[in-house]
């Protein structure tokens, strides 16, 4: 018997759902562990949702899976790819490739538009063009482009209305907390892509001149600049929590779960000191599960929403503001 379009497009789906969860599987045990308390629908929309942002960042960086580089890197080209897919993903037009395809249904399915879309294609193409920042709010706007848009994504994702300011607010604030993390993390990494997301203000404060931040003598002056890095990132991963209540139960403990494996990897970057860039900070697979765990309890006791984030932060609309101003 011939398979109806119903069927086709069933097969189809679920071809995509499971490129995606084998990239992110590759590309994240942190969200691939906090993904599995997810829903299945929710699950696989977050996998479709992390794929296309995991393949836009290996096309910028000519990587597989943020491990591995594949060319050498056309700076204009990786963009003008991931703008064109996107489009054709959002039109739901066949792109020949998994990430993009299911980024279009996703956004089909969750009400993700093109706008946003474009907000985190913009921090792709602030990295293409080797733009650093130079202040506080700087970094922060190129942490909302690729990571603060994804929470607001994410958050539709889990099935939160987009009139909902309040809680999309606390979603961006989440997604900052873990580039924050990430970028703590990953400074060794970064300099040897000759890039740097601390800003440069930061850096001549602390009389490190620009390139210089990760050379072994200037270590010791590293140090503040990393605590303070460090500090905005708590801040940000407080604010956060504070929206979880409103969120479905299940949704609520995986959000917990990943807010604290991203923190536990921002402190043990802190804690580390000159030594947090000898090796890769990571969590082990056993304090993901008491993160899991630990999660699990917040989430059946933290129903009520929290007070909002602190006036001192930059909101989402001020950085979508900025976002959307060219550079």
């Amino acid at each position: 018997m011939k398979a109806g379009p119903a069927q086709n497009q069933a097969a189809g789906r679920d071809q995509l759902v499971s490129h995606a969860g084998a990239a992110i599987r590759q590309g994240s045990k942190s969200f691939a562990a906090a993904s599995r308390l997810f829903d299945r629908t929710t699950r696989e929309r977050a996998w479709l949702l992390y794929a296309w942002c995991r393949r836009c960042d290996d096309l910028i960086d000519q990587q597989d899976h943020g491990r591995k580089r594949t060319g050498a890197i056309d700076p204009a080209v990786p963009v003008a790819t991931i703008r064109q897919r996107t489009a054709q993903g959002l039109a739901g037009d066949a792109t020949g490739d998994p990430a993009f395809d299911g980024f279009g249904l996703v956004a089909r399915e969750c009400g993700i538009s093109s706008a946003m879309a474009e907000d985190v294609i913009g921090g792709f193409a602030l990295d293409s063009a080797g733009w650093c920042p130079r202040t506080e709010a700087d970094l922060m706007r190129y942490c909302f482009h690729v990571a603060g848009s994804v929470g607001v994504m994410m958050a539709l994702v889990m099935g939160v209305s987009p009139d909902d300011g309040e809680t999309l607010d606390r979603a961006c604030d989440l997604g900052l907390a873990f580039q924050l993390a990430n970028i703590a993390r990953d400074l060794l990494e970064d300099h040897a892509m000759q890039r740097c997301y601390l800003p440069a203000e930061w850096l001549a404060e602390a009389d490190i001149p620009p390139g210089e931040a990760m050379k072994p003598h200037y270590r010791a002056q590293l140090l503040p600049v990393v605590a303070r890095l460090c500090t905005l990132q708590a801040d940000y991963e407080a604010a956060s929590r504070s929206g979880t209540a409103r969120l479905p139960f299940r949704c609520r403990w995986a959000v917990l779960s990943a807010t604290g494996i991203y923190g536990a990897i921002a402190r043990g970057v802190e804690q580390a000191g000159a030594q947090a860039w000898d090796r890769r900070i990571a969590t082990t697979d056993g304090e993901k599960t008491r993160h899991v765990l630990r999660a699990g309890w917040q989430a059946l006791i933290n129903r009520q929403p929290a007070a909002s984030a602190p006036a001192a932060l930059i909101g989402r609309h001020t950085l979508m503001a900025m976002a959307r101003t060219p550079a």
